[in-house]
C-alpha cells in the first residue's frame, strides 16, 4: 500500500488511519485482536488512540482502549509492524486533564505502561489548554522525544489561529512542532478544515489526520431518512445535522459516484478525502472483518476528476 508523509515527522501512513476508540467500546478483546491482525494484513498499519477512550462508556474510566492495543502487541510481537498515535489532554478525572508538562509527563508513562511499549509515534495534544503556555507544553515535549519516549508531536482540535502560535512558538524557541492537526472532515463538515486550516497545513507542510470522515455512518449511505436513525445511537445527531437538502443532495451524488465507479457511498466518500489537498489519512473504524474490507478498498480507490468534481458541487459549503 502506498504511504504518505506525516508532515515532516519522517512517519510514512497509509491513506486511511483506524481509530481506536471502539476497541473496548463496541469492540470486544476478541474482536480487537482479530481486527488489529487484519489490519496489519491489509497494509493499515497507523492506529489512533487517545487515553481518554473510553471513558464514557458505563463502567469504564479511560485507557481501556490503550490496553487492548497493548494486549494485541505483546501477545503478537508486532510493535514494528505498526505505528501507535495516543492523544493526552481530555478530562480522566477530577484534576486530571490538560497539558501542564508535569501532567503530560505522568499522562505518557501511564500510556506507554497501558500499551506496554517503550514509546509512541505520535503523541498528540487532545485539545488545546489555555491555562498552559504553549512553550511549557512544547518544552515538554521536547523532553519526552529526547528521551526516546515520543517520535513526533500532533494536535487535536486546534483552531487555525492557535496551531499558528504553536508552529511560531516552536520556531522561536527552537521546540518541536506540532506535525499534524486532527480536525472534523467529511463531505458534509467541510467548513471548519477549508476555511480556515487547510490553508496553514498547506502552506506549513503539515499532516492531516481527520475525523468523523463518514459524518457518524451518515456518508455511507445508510440513514436516508428519520425513520433510519433507530439503526444506531447517533441517530439523533442524524437528523438534526445531516437529513436536509444539502445532506440529501450529498447523498444522490455520492450514489451516482458510486455506481459508476463501481464502489460503495462509503468508499466513494472516503477517496474524496484523501484527494483533497492538505489531507493525509482520514480516521476511520470499523468493528467487522468485513466493514474493514470494505475501508481496505476504500484506501486504493481513485475517482476520476469528473467524479471528485461531481462531490465536489454537491457538497459545496460556500
Amino acid at each position: 500500500m502506498i504511504k504518505r508523509a506525516l508532515g515532516r515527522s519522517g512517519l510514512q501512513i497509509p491513506p486511511l488511519t483506524f481509530g481506536g476508540n471502539v476497541f473496548g467500546w463496541t469492540v470486544d478483546e476478541a474482536g480487537t485482536f482479530s481486527l488489529l491482525d487484519a489490519l496489519v494484513d491489509a497494509g493499515l498499519n497507523f492506529i489512533d488512540t487517545a487515553d481518554v477512550y473510553s471513558r464514557w462508556v458505563p463502567g469504564n474510566q479511560g485507557g481501556e482502549s490503550e490496553a487492548l492495543i497493548g494486549k494485541w502487541l505483546k501477545r503478537s510481537g508486532k510493535r514494528d509492524q505498526v505505528l501507535i498515535a495516543t492523544k493526552v489532554g481530555m478530562e480522566m478525572g477530577p484534576d486530571a486533564k490538560g497539558l501542564a508538562p508535569a501532567y503530560i509527563r505522568r499522562s505518557l508513562d501511564a500510556s506507554l505502561a497501558r500499551l506496554q511499549t517503550d514509546h509512541v509515534d505520535l503523541y498528540q495534544s487532545h485539545k488545546d489548554d489555555p491555562d498552559t503556555p504553549l512553550t511549557d507544553t512544547l518544552g515538554e515535549y521536547a523532553k519526552l522525544i529526547e528521551a526516546g519516549k515520543v517520535r513526533a508531536i500532533g494536535a487535536s482540535n486546534y483552531t487555525a489561529v492557535r496551531l499558528s502560535e504553536a508552529l511560531i512558538a516552536s520556531e522561536r524557541h527552537n521546540l518541536p512542532r506540532y506535525e499534524s492537526i486532527q480536525p472534523e472532515y467529511n463531505l458534509y463538515s467541510r467548513e471548519p478544515f477549508e476555511g480556515h486550516l487547510q490553508a496553514l497545513v498547506k502552506a506549513q507542510d503539515l499532516g492531516t489526520i481527520n475525523y468523523y470522515a463518514l459524518a457518524s455512518g451518515f456518508l455511507s449511505g445508510k440513514y436516508r431518512s428519520p425513520a433510519d436513525v433507530g439503526k444506531s445511537a447517533r441517530g439523533k445527531k442524524i437528523v438534526d445535522t445531516y437529513l436536509n437538502d444539502r445532506g440529501y443532495r450529498i447523498l444522490k451524488a455520492l450514489d451516482e459516484v458510486a455506481e459508476d465507479a463501481n464502489c460503495t457511498p462509503a468508499q466513494a466518500a472516503l477517496a474524496w478525502q484523501i484527494a483533497q489537498p492538505g489531507i493525509t489519512s482520514p480516521i476511520v473504524s470499523a468493528t467487522s472483518l468485513a466493514q474493514l474490507d470494505e475501508l481496505v478498498k476504500a484506501a486504493s480507490l481513485t475517482l476520476t476528476r469528473d467524479q471528485l468534481a461531481r462531490l465536489s458541487l454537491a457538497s459545496d459549503w460556500r
